[in-house]
């Protein structure tokens, strides 16, 4: 670690390039410096000063199956959350974010507070008091925040931030020596504790891990992630921005745990996963009484879904897009017939995502693959469209719902961590 002024000169210098070019497809040179720029501008000079990223991720398959104990395949992608940061010798971490009010949270405190809900000074704050609970030292730091991570956009901007608070606790305070999985749980605990939302751990993981990772959740504890080549030559991955933000949206977030796991409370088991399906199956009757029928409609999601990511793993793995493509297709139908995620009861006139995704079909003509993203109700859908009619597809998303919203991003090989210190 060095100063804020070498690691500006460095950066300005350009020895730092070969570095950001392997989280981002262009150049992340100005943004790193006006990250620096800005911390300087924020804290003053600083003697240990490191840059560091957390990326969003992009879930490419198993629609909220992680929560059920079940089967994911998900991505980091080249959005990111980008920072300056430094100790600060005190017991409070500063955080300037880019767009957002200044934050400052003690740590003498570790209690969850009910005023911090929702907020990140809660993320902070759960973050913070998991590393003491598990023996680490969390100590001070000052941070400067520029995010291209959509917020309320299904990319998982809330676990970028835990991660990126992770990361930061990581390296400064306890000698890198937790390594992805655990900065994984503890941003989860950070979320569902103290953030006061019910999220399963494919965000973090996906965030922490890097690159395209297929995670089996039987053991939640020990989550079994595996590393795959993720190889869409010939198709762009596009991630589309509604503008219908999710942020509001816990409550129908916690109705799909919450269904699910009253199916699988019918049969004395906490989540799907312990159930068999067949005995599912030999049960609806009696769960359309119990637990009414959308309840039964989103665990034949879940067992489906399942079983999906893990055949999409498999056939990327073996390098068979098209397999892969029609996998996704039937991901996308099952979410919006059987999950019921793609718009909110609470709020029927605003159907952005079914919109979105029928008019992207008929730009698909047929070909590609395109699904509701991320825990869905609104926020963006997902599509892996054919680069011959990348134009026509972003021209006309873009006409339905607003210039800017149709993004490409790349899977990155790298999660969450010190760029540059």
């Amino acid at each position: 670690m060095g100063t804020d002024q070498a690691l500006y000169e460095r950066l300005r210098a350009g020895r730092c390039d070969e570095s950001l070019a392997a989280l981002y497809a262009g150049s992340g040179r100005e943004r790193a410096l006006r990250v620096v720029e800005g911390f300087r501008a924020a804290f003053g000079p600083a003697e240990e000063a490191a840059l560091f990223s957390a990326p969003g991720r992009t879930e490419i398959g198993g629609n909220h199956t992680d929560h059920q104990h079940g089967h994911v395949l998900c991505g980091s992608v080249d959005l990111d959350m980008l920072a300056c940061a430094a100790p600060n010798g005190r017991k409070c971490v500063r955080i300037r974010s880019e767009g957002y009010p200044d934050l400052a949270v003690e740590l003498d405190d570790p209690a969850p507070r009910r005023e911090e809900r929702n907020t990140s000074a809660a993320l902070v704050r759960g973050v913070a008091a998991k590393f003491r609970a598990l023996g680490y030292p969390a100590g001070g730091f000052d941070a400067y925040v520029a995010s291209d991570v959509l917020s309320g956009s299904g990319l998982s901007s809330s676990a970028a931030y835990e991660i990126l608070v992770g990361v930061i606790l990581n390296h400064f305070f306890c000698g890198g020596a937790l390594d992805p999985i655990a900065l994984a749980k503890i941003g989860q605990y950070a979320e569902n504790v103290y953030f006061g939302k019910p999220s399963g751990l494919m965000d973090q993981i996906g965030s922490a891990a890097g690159g395209a990772v297929a995670i089996d959740f039987a053991d939640p504890a020990a989550p079994k992630v595996r590393k795959l080549r993720a190889d869409f030559s010939g198709y762009a991955l596009c991630i589309v921005d509604t503008g219908s933000s999710h942020g509001d949206l816990t409550g129908d977030y916690a109705g799909i745990t919450g269904e699910m796991g009253a199916v699988a409370a019918f049969f004395g088991k906490t989540v799907l996963r312990e159930v068999e399906e067949a005995d599912f199956r030999a049960a609806i009757p009696a769960l359309r009484e119990r637990c009414g029928d959308r309840a039964v409609l989103r665990a034949m999601h879940f067992y489906a879904d399942d079983r999906r990511a893990t055949a999409e793993a498999d056939a990327l793995e073996a390098g068979d897009l098209p397999g892969f493509l029609a996998l996704v297709n039937e991901s996308g139908r099952s979410s919006s017939l059987l999950l019921q995620n793609t718009w909110s009861v609470s709020n029927p006139r605003q159907q952005a995502i079914p919109l979105a995704l029928a008019v992207g079909q008929e730009l698909l003509a047929g070909r590609g693959a395109i699904r509701v993203h991320g825990g869905g109700f609104a926020g963006t859908i997902q599509a892996f469209v054919p680069e011959d009619r990348l134009e026509a597809f972003r021209t006309g998303m873009e006409a339905l719902l607003g210039a800017g919203r149709c993004h490409v991003l790349h899977i990155r090989p790298q999660g969450g961590c010190a760029v540059i210190a």
